[in-house]
C-alpha cells in the first residue's frame, strides 16, 4: 500500500463519549461475526442476517428523552444509529477486510464496507416503523443485537436517495443475495 500521498492530520482528536438514548430489545443474540455464525459460509451468513432483518425488534427509549419521539409516528422509516456492544475490542483494529468474510471478494478498507469491524463501530441502519407505544418503537429491518445501545434516531427522508450512486461488483453480489432470497420466499418489499 503506497502511503506517499497520505497527509497527516495536525488536528488534536479528543476522545468522545456517547450516552445512549435507548436500547434494542429482540431475540438476536449471535452476531454475524460471532462464534456460531462466523463459521458459516458468507451466503449462509447473509441468509441468517436477512432473517434477522425480517423480525420485529423494539427500541426502548429512556424516559428522560422520550419526548424526543413526538411526531416520529408520522414517518414510515427511521435511521437508527447504534453501538455493537458485544463486538470484541481486539477486533476493531483491522483496517482491511474481505466483505462478509468471503475471500472471493477483494480485500478492501473497512470504510468501504458496512462491517462492524472498524475503528469506531458506530453502525446505522434504516428500519420500518411498525408502531409506537409511548417510549417503545416496534420496527423491522434492525440488524442490531439484543441490548445494543441506541445512540440516535433520525427520520428517513426519501430525498436521501442518490440517483447516480454506484457500487463495486462485490457489493452488487451481496445485495443480489439478499434480493434473491427475498424473491424466493415471496416477501413484499413495501
Amino acid at each position: 500500500m503506497d502511503t506517499s500521498e497520505y497527509v497527516e492530520s495536525d488536528v488534536r482528536r479528543p476522545a468522545i463519549q456517547f450516552i445512549p438514548v435507548g436500547v434494542v430489545r429482540n431475540q438476536s443474540r449471535d452476531a454475524s461475526w460471532g462464534e456460531k455464525l462466523g463459521a458459516l459460509t458468507w451466503e449462509a451468513r447473509a441468509a441468517r442476517m436477512k432473517e434477522q432483518l425480517e423480525t420485529v425488534s423494539e427500541i426502548v427509549i429512556d424516559c428522560d428523552v422520550a419526548g424526543a419521539l413526538d411526531g416520529i409516528e408520522d414517518f414510515s422509516h427511521l435511521v437508527i444509529v447504534y453501538w455493537p456492544h458485544l463486538f470484541p475490542e481486539d477486533r476493531r483494529r483491522p483496517l482491511r477486510v474481505h466483505p462478509m468474510g468471503n475471500p472471493d471478494f477483494p480485500l478492501v478498507g473497512v470504510f468501504a464496507t458496512h462491517s462492524p469491524v472498524r475503528p469506531n463501530p458506530i453502525l446505522i441502519t434504516v428500519v420500518r416503523l411498525v408502531a409506537r407505544r409511548g417510549n417503545v418503537l416496534s420496527v423491522t429491518g434492525l440488524d442490531a443485537l439484543d441490548e445494543s445501545p441506541v445512540l440516535d434516531i433520525k427520520p428517513y427522508l426519501p430525498g436521501q436517495e442518490v440517483g447516480d450512486a454506484y457500487v463495486p461488483d462485490w457489493m452488487k453480489t451481496l445485495h443480489r443475495e439478499f434480493s434473491e432470497r427475498e424473491e424466493r420466499h415471496g416477501m413484499d418489499r413495501s
